[in-house]
């Protein structure tokens, strides 16, 4: 049976999660695809593990196990690894550590599946094409939305139209403290704090409520779907810090609903797009997007409007999302 080597790069919280989804599908990758699926490498900000035979759960789970030197340019030098697994943090300033695994990964013919997003808003279409030159593929299901299907909708499902407008809610963060300081009548910084004791929101939640979650995603999508030039640092972004409870009351009395919304609009050879706050009456779709919820609202030419909402805002469901990749990966072998 023909074997598989994974490598993981970032072993926090979403790449622990992803190297257990992969050890327990071991059999039914191996039934469905009869590919043997073994984890020969892992690493962090400091320390790392590699076996070319394979990494035991046991050996995963103790850290003494990890040896410092290996992380690095010098952890993807020396894995075996046919698919890289990008899930350590995301810096859209600079691309991080993950631009390095990523670009190395690539030029060794690597199938790579990112789950941290700087990189790619950093630098989504010449990965995308370096993937190309390199014949293998590059997927990143898990930094647009993870759950929520976004790429896939517009790459795969409306390929045989034109989109003409795609309207996103990508920030579970945000659309929770929306929705609470909406339903409970309280002011952000509350909605904030509760969000903050229910693990949602971060610490620091800047990341978040001042919009760059939202266009790091918005512009990975763009940029890999309408090849659309977007710079995350200069796209125009409006975050939520601002609503004040004045602000809540008047959108109850005018029975409209607040949502932080990343749109792009699409004609002939022209895009553009942004990050802003729109308000929507009852009747909208995007007003049943409730908590931390996320939702897409696509229009094509020749499919018509479309709307998908739901999806879980969690590790899991990250980690989820960058095996669905990891699975069409699978089934694109020869």
């Amino acid at each position: 049976m023909k074997r598989i080597n994974v490598a993981i790069t970032g072993f926090g919280s979403i790449g622990k999660r992803v190297a257990t989804l992969l050890m327990a599908r071991h059999q039914d990758y191996r039934q469905r695809f009869s590919l043997d699926i073994r984890i020969t490498g892992v690493c962090g900000a400091s320390a790392g593990l590699i076996d070319a035979n394979g990494i035991s759960r046991e050996r995963l789970e103790d850290r003494h196990s990890f040896v410092p030197s290996v992380t690095g340019p010098t952890f993807i030098d020396c894995v075996p690894a046919d698919v890289l697994i990008e899930a350590g943090p995301s810096d859209f300033r600079t691309g991080g550590p993950a631009l390095a695994y990523i670009r190395t990964a690539l030029r060794r013919r690597m199938h790579v599946i990112a789950i941290s997003k700087g990189a790619l808003a950093l630098d989504v279409e010449g990965l995308l094409n370096e993937s190309h030159r390199q014949g293998v593929s590059l997927r990143f299901s898990g930094a647009t939305a993870a759950a929520l299907p976004t790429i896939d909708l517009l790459q795969y499902n409306l390929a045989g139209c034109r989109v003409t407008q795609v309207e996103a809610i990508l920030t579970g963060t945000t659309n929770l403290i929306l929705s609470e300081m909406m339903d409970q009548g309280c002011t952000f910084e509350e909605a904030l704090q509760n969000a903050q004791r229910l693990g949602i929101a971060e610490p620091d939640p800047s990341y978040d409520v001042e919009g760059w979650d939202t266009a790091c995603k918005l512009t990975i999508i763009a940029n890999a779907i309408f090849k659309a030039g977007f710079n995350v640092q200069s796209l125009p972004r409006t975050g939520i810090r601002h609503i004040s409870p004045n602000d809540v009351q008047i959108w109850k009395a005018q029975g409209l609903m607040p949502r932080l919304v990343g749109f792009i609009n699409h004609s002939g050879d022209a895009t553009d797009g942004g990050v802003e706050l729109r308000l929507f009456p009852q009747d909208h779709p995007f007003t049943y997007a409730h908590g931390k919820m996320k939702a897409i609202r696509v229009v094509t030419d020749e499919m018509g409007e479309l709307c998908v909402m739901g999806g879980a805002s969690d590790p899991l469901a990250t980690a989820a999302a960058a095996l669905k990749d990891f699975e069409h990966t699978l089934a694109s072998m020869p």
